[in-house]
């Protein structure tokens, strides 16, 4: 029985879209599902299950780091059958190329947390996006010409760090952004056999030190919301 989520078998749909901010997820139900319902509540996690364009689509909340995302994620795919999972996060650019408000798809997430290296006894795991997925995403913002880059990122366990600096040496391997959940997300989506991929909006740069405002952030996460869906069902 799951202990962080409280659905019913049946209520989570195949495919799942994951935001950080439980708040996110109640927004995202409210504007762009159909006949939706929250089936959690619990530790304010708020998960939504609804219609999109005819097909079921769960909306859930997983908080802020690998260890919150991975509670999350191991519940809804080894208890509730989870067969679709895509990320909607916000990023920091680590590329000079890389603007404000543009769309990053992380092909691959490199990391400096611990969790892989516990789970394969101190050797390294190379996370990476489902192909389908990528390729889909990368197809559909060509088509609605959005601004898109495709590869490599860095999932970090620290927010805050005593080295303002620590992201150059990243970005000189070409990494292109900087977020907080996805190495995780790949490595139990592999495990799982889940289709998963992380759609990310620039948020930040820590190049430029530019950051988006509130009312550009609703617009350019509704964009990117409505990219993940339709990946989600044309993939």
């Amino acid at each position: 029985m799951s202990t962080h989520l409280a659905a019913k078998q049946g209520e989570i749909a195949e495919i799942v879209l994951m935001p950080g901010d439980p708040l996110r997820a109640k927004w995202i139900a409210e504007n762009f599902l159909e006949n939706y319902f929250c089936y959690n509540e619990v530790r304010g996690m708020l998960g939504f299950t609804g219609l999109y364009k005819g097909t079921r689509v769960s909306i859930q909340g997983v908080g802020m780091g690998m260890p919150s995302i991975s509670i999350y994620i191991t519940e809804l795919f080894a208890e509730y059958d989870v067969k679709r999972a895509i990320r909607l996060g916000t990023c920091g650019a680590m590329q000079p190329d890389i603007k404000i408000l543009d769309l990053v798809l992380a092909s691959a997430a490199s990391t400096n947390s611990g969790m892989n290296r516990l789970r394969f006894a101190d050797k390294d795991y190379a996370p990476h996006a489902n192909f389908k997925l990528l390729r889909t995403a990368y197809d559909l913002a060509t088509e609605l010409e959005q601004r898109v880059s495709v590869g490599g990122i860095f999932t970090s366990d620290r927010f805050y760090h005593d080295d303002p600096e620590h992201w150059r040496l990243w970005a000189e391997y070409g990494l292109l952004a900087v977020e907080m959940e996805t190495a995780e997300l790949y490595t139990l989506a592999a495990k799982y056999r889940v289709e998963a991929l992380a759609i990310l909006t620039v948020v930040d740069s820590l190049i430029t030190k530019e950051e988006i405002s509130a009312e550009r952030r609703e617009k350019s996460l509704g964009d990117m919301v409505r990219l993940g869906l339709e990946t989600a069902i044309k993939a």
